[in-house]
This record gives C-alpha cells, sequence and structure tokens, in this order.
C-alpha cells in the first residue's frame, strides 16, 4: 500500500513539474522571451549585447558573442500589432565556404540535442547534385539546400538552419520562438475573425 501512495505521489509531482514548465516563457542567453521590446533590449544589453539599431518593422538589432561565436548579430523580435517579445534570432558569423558552414552548424546542432534532446524534425538535402564544398556552397546561395533542425519544447519551438543573403553572404541562423507570447498574440487575432 505504501509503495502505490509512494507512486501515485511521485507521478503527480511529475505532471506538476510538467504543468509548471509549460506555463514558464523559453529563455535565451537565461533571459525569459517576454516584455516589451525595450524592456527586452535593455535585458540584452545587461547581458553584453551591444543595441545597433530597431528597424521600422520593430524588430531591435544587437551584436554580440553568443555560444562561443564572436560577432553575432541578434535580432528581438515582436508579433505584428503587439509590442511584445516572441522571437529571437541569431545570425552566427559569415563563412564563404561549405566546409565551415556545415561545422558550425553540426557543432551547434549537437549542443542543442544535448540541451533539449533529440530534434523534433531534421532535414539536410540538396535539390541538385553537388559533391565538392564549392557546389555545395552554390547549392545553398541557389536555394537548392536544405538544412534545417527543429527543437520542440514545451516552451517554445527552437530552429537551426543555414541561410543566405543575397548570393554572397552564407550563414547559420538559429530561431527562438516563445510559446506563450506567441500562442497570447494568436489567440487575440483569432478573436477578431
Amino acid at each position: 500500500m505504501n509503495r502505490i501512495i509512494f507512486l501515485v505521489t511521485l507521478l503527480l509531482c511529475h505532471i506538476a513539474s510538467i504543468a509548471q514548465n509549460s506555463n514558464e516563457h523559453l529563455k535565451f542567453k537565461g533571459v525569459p522571451i517576454d516584455g516589451t521590446l525595450r524592456e527586452y533590449v535593455s535585458k540584452m544589453e545587461s547581458a553584453g549585447f551591444s543595441y545597433i539599431d530597431t528597424h521600422d518593422d520593430g524588430t531591435a538589432i544587437l551584436q554580440g558573442d553568443f555560444a562561443g561565436f564572436k560577432g553575432c548579430l541578434i535580432s528581438v523580435s515582436t508579433m505584428t500589432n503587439s509590442d511584445i517579445v516572441n522571437t529571437i534570432s541569431v545570425i552566427f558569423p559569415k563563412k564563404d565556404d561549405w566546409y565551415s558552414l556545415e561545422e558550425n552548424y553540426l557543432h551547434l546542432k549537437k549542443m542543442l540535442t544535448e540541451k533539449y534532446g533529440d530534434p523534433a524534425e531534421c532535414v539536410e538535402e540538396f535539390q541538385d547534385y553537388a559533391t565538392d564544398n564549392l557546389q555545395k556552397l552554390q547549392c545553398l546561395k541557389l536555394d537548392k539546400c536544405i538544412y534545417v533542425t527543429i527543437f520542440a519544447t514545451p516552451k517554445g519551438d527552437i530552429k537551426l538552419s543555414l541561410g543566405h543573403q543575397r548570393l554572397k553572404s552564407c550563414f547559420v541562423k538559429l530561431q527562438y520562438w516563445d510559446r506563450i507570447n506567441t500562442d497570447t498574440i494568436n489567440a487575440k487575432a483569432m478573436d477578431d475573425l
């Protein structure tokens, strides 16, 4: 009888911890992704990032070191018609060779897997035939390469990907979406319909 009570108590504690985690915001650099754009930028400055600018669309850009990489660009975004932060994006330093780009991607993927568990989704493929590093980099620049890994957590989603800007620069990109703020803003939009 005592064993049954112990197991039920253990199960209830586990369920309570899961429920508590679903009421918490996803964190970036230990800071919950929550608050107004100005408040969050201030917290990021306190965490060591330098403020650069705020675009017309309400996205704040900062720069600093992240996950062992120097000179990363950080964008802090809100959803349309809201001043509540819900997305953080990191653009890692640009690379002009496939080997370095893929090495950084795989290194970050390994770290994220250690922290968040196995990815919910992973696609790493080329639509065109590519055998050497130059061909692989060219495929990425021409949108004929998909490297995306998504981690789904109770607090939000994290997406690691390879990207490019025009045909010149290629980079690793990491995005964090806070579930609470995204769902709250989407619920308000649904009320409008």
